[in-house]
């Protein structure tokens, strides 16, 4: 069975991932199992390019297929932020918690329907020599006053679904991976890995 390797160090994505592509016949393998400690920064002025970057520095370096994303949050009335700056937003080396308080402050007295937002998943896959192709999914939502939920990572907390009268964060992964940005780009990108392989 082929390996694709999950370019990502981020344990909850992975386990993400490892859901999301499970009936794909490949053997799927995390950073840490093939012995990779390169960090890729995510210098691209868009989600496209950091994900293709992070995909095609680490596809030559395992010599693997590889699977690398970048996701962001963008808030309307916040003109778009924290959008490819998500996991930077409250600075290096904050939590989660962090970013979530940083955003809430940054939101304080915004109104419920001025709290917009959208979750967006770009996935590119590349091969060893150079080969990439790109997936997107796009999730729309409003940002809560404060957290809910305990599941889920990053923003998932404050990220409202309207139509599940639910944040992201109260959602199991299953039901997650129906609706979320992610799981979107992710059903794109085994349609894709199919039709490329014969699969």
């Amino acid at each position: 069975m082929p390996k694709l390797l999950l370019a990502t160090n981020n344990k909850a994505k992975v386990q993400e991932y490892k859901s999301l592509l499970q009936n794909l016949p490949f053997e799927l393998v995390t950073l840490a199992e093939q012995g990779i400690t390169t960090t890729v920064s995510e210098v691209g002025e868009s989600l496209e390019e950091n994900a293709r970057l992070k995909a095609t520095v680490l596809a030559a370096e395992s010599h693997l297929l590889a699977l690398a994303d970048d996701s962001g949050l963008e808030v309307d009335a916040l003109g778009g932020e924290p959008g490819r700056l998500s996991a930077r937003y409250a600075g290096e080396g904050a939590s989660d918690r962090d970013r979530v308080d940083y955003l809430l402050a940054k939101l304080r007295g915004v109104p419920w329907e001025r709290r917009s937002a959208r979750f967006r998943c770009v996935i590119a896959i590349a091969t060893p020599d150079g080969e990439v192709e790109l997936c997107s999914g796009e999730c729309r939502g409003f940002i809560t006053f404060e957290p809910m939920g305990e599941q889920g990572f990053g923003y998932d907390p404050v990220f409202y679904l309207a139509e599940l009268d639910k944040t992201m964060a109260e959602l199991s992964l299953e039901i997650k991976n129906q609706v979320s940005h992610r799981g979107q780009a992710a059903r794109k990108a085994c349609q894709l890995l199919r039709r490329r392989y014969n699969l």
